[in-house]
């Protein structure tokens, strides 16, 4: 996704969001939780606070959903003991 493409998703100039980019800029409350939508993640994870990600899943099916986890377990496996950390 293009700066300007974000921009016009959560309603601000592409020199904005180049500003948060950068840190030069912070968003508003408004905009953080639009940017949090758009990216599928938590504010608290936005500001540094989470670490976890979520995957929304809730279109799935059953089965699908299933696939998702299997595939996100196998991952974490493959990931040596320093990764973790």
């Amino acid at each position: 996704m293009t700066q300007e493409e974000l921009a016009k998703r959560v309603g601000v100039s592409k020199a904005m969001i180049s500003a948060y980019e950068t840190e030069i800029r912070y968003p508003s409350y408004d905009v953080l939780i639009k940017l949090a939508s758009v990216f599928g993640v938590t504010t608290d994870y936005l500001l540094g606070l989470e670490k976890r990600r979520v995957v929304d899943i809730t279109e799935l099916s059953d089965e699908e959903a299933e696939l998702v986890v299997n595939m996100v377990d196998v991952l974490k496996k493959k990931k040596s003991p320093a990764e973790k950390m």
